[in-house]
């Protein structure tokens, strides 16, 4: 778990209702034994194991909502329409789980006015002039086998009373937010604006990001998908590398504030010689540093392939006006062809000829098709969060926690980023895997 040292109460783990649900829930009209509905009073242990148990036995640790159908729902289905919107960067998966929702609404709870909003929050203000695309299951019949976003993405914040003026006049009672963090903050200031104004409008996120590092999550959908599409970058640097005399491949990965995708695509094709991720510092020059590594690794085995994340290595970049994305997050610094450019320029001073490619796939990961995983997941996580719906919960997200999928309330899972622990398990195999030293000049504690 990466998330230990973050002090949760209980009742931070609370996910807020629009009411009483009221209504039979129709699955149970169908066969009263349809997967079992779930108890509002089953709960799952936040850590299942605590490393201090409570001296007092009756002491409440935090536990979060176990997600499933309820055996009584707060919506009319006969009465309700749903939006669904996906906002933020392409990911695998996006389309195969706008097509889980629409498919569950329409067949499992009768709900048949769905709606998906074009181009991200865009597709909420009148003056951009996205049109809304209805949603059936003709709509949605083959879209989970392309990749992209068959709805449309956008970045940047948006109006959020614009937004809730127009979920008003589209009569809508339920949004499906998909996205990463910051669409999860536009979640919440939503989820605020309609508890101000009173209104009966559900909310209901599911985390989207190949970076992995929404927080109370084991695992973000199109992560596995990442992670296999970029063990094929790593291949073809290793094939590179190994077919030229001092050859080095060099491959840039996603991950702005967290290396799961490098650690990982790391550890899946083992060919990589040194993985650079934003967790954990790393010098460029002196007796330790990369460069010198590097030097050693070439002149004693002929090739190295070296993975880095896109947001390692920010130190060589202090003092640089980069300005900010539409997003709002600072604008990186480009680590890959910084060390593309200081690898050659050390080697030419050297006088050691070397051969070196640089693979940035980062938007082909991104947009490719989901895997069969993924798309399972996305497939739970869409059913989830129509059951979660349905029943009246708002301004949550489901999550996949502890091998179980449960509620984890917006403000939480904002409250800070998932990282790879320096000192973790995950962080060790890595370096297991590469033999990579510290890459520091002074006394590390990373190891």
């Amino acid at each position: 778990m990466q998330h230990e040292s973050h002090t949760v109460t209980p009742e931070q783990t609370r996910v807020r209702s629009l009411g009483a649900a009221k209504i039979a829930n129709p699955m149970l009209a169908v066969d009263k034994g349809f997967g079992g509905c779930v108890s509002e009073n089953r709960r799952v242990l936040m850590d299942p194991f605590p490393s201090e148990q409570p001296a007092d036995s009756c002491m409440l640790l935090p536990d979060f909502e176990m997600a499933g159908p309820r055996d009584h729902i707060y919506f009319d289905p006969s009465k309700l329409k749903t939006a669904i919107v996906t906002c933020g960067g392409m990911c695998p998966g996006i389309n195969s789980l706008v097509r889980a929702i629409v498919l569950q609404l329409h067949y499992i709870y009768g709900v048949k006015n769905v709606v998906g909003v074009r181009f991200g929050l865009q597709g909420f203000i009148p003056s951009y002039g996205h049109d809304l695309m209805e949603l059936t299951p003709t709509t949605v019949l083959n879209v989970h086998g392309r990749g992209g976003a068959f709805l449309g993405m956008s970045r940047g914040s948006q109006p959020m009373e614009e937004i809730v003026d127009a979920l008003e006049r589209l009569n809508v009672g339920l949004l499906f937010m998909i996205g990463g963090d910051g669409t999860l903050h536009a979640a919440k200031f939503i989820t605020d604006e309609i508890t101000r104004r009173e209104l009966k409008i559900a909310v209901v996120a599911i985390p989207k990001t190949i970076d992995n590092d929404i927080c109370f999550v084991e695992k973000t959908f199109g992560f596995q998908t990442a992670v296999e599409a970029a063990t094929h970058a790593i291949l073809g640097a290793h094939n590179e590398a190994t077919g030229a005399p001092n050859g080095i491949g060099l491959v840039k990965l996603m991950g702005r504030m967290s290396g799961f995708v490098a650690a990982h695509a790391t550890l899946a094709l083992t060919e990589v010689n040194f993985c650079l991720i934003p967790e954990v510092e790393f010098d460029l020059e002196g007796e330790h540093g990369l460069l010198a590594a590097l030097e050693e690794r070439l002149r004693g085995r002929g090739h190295a392939v070296v993975v880095v994340a896109e947001g390692a290595g920010q130190k060589f970049f202090e003092g640089a006006n980069l300005g900010s994305d539409p997003s709002g997050n600072p604008k990186l610094g480009d680590i890959g062809t910084m060390l593309k450019s200081r690898i050659n320029q050390f080697f030419a001073e050297k006088g050691l000829e070397i051969n070196l490619k640089y693979i940035d796939p980062s938007y082909l990961i991104r947009s490719v098709p989901a895997n069969s995983n993924d798309r399972v997941y996305t497939g739970f996580l869409g059913h989830h969060a129509v059951h979660a719906g349905m029943a009246g919960k708002t301004g949550m997200m489901v999550s996949l926690w502890n091998n179980q999928f449960v509620h984890i309330p917006i403000e939480l899972a904002i409250s800070h980023r998932s990282k790879v622990e320096p000192k973790g398990n995950l962080w060790r195999a890595v370096r297991e895997a590469t033999g990579q030293p510290t890459l520091l000049n002074e006394a590390s504690t990373n190891c």
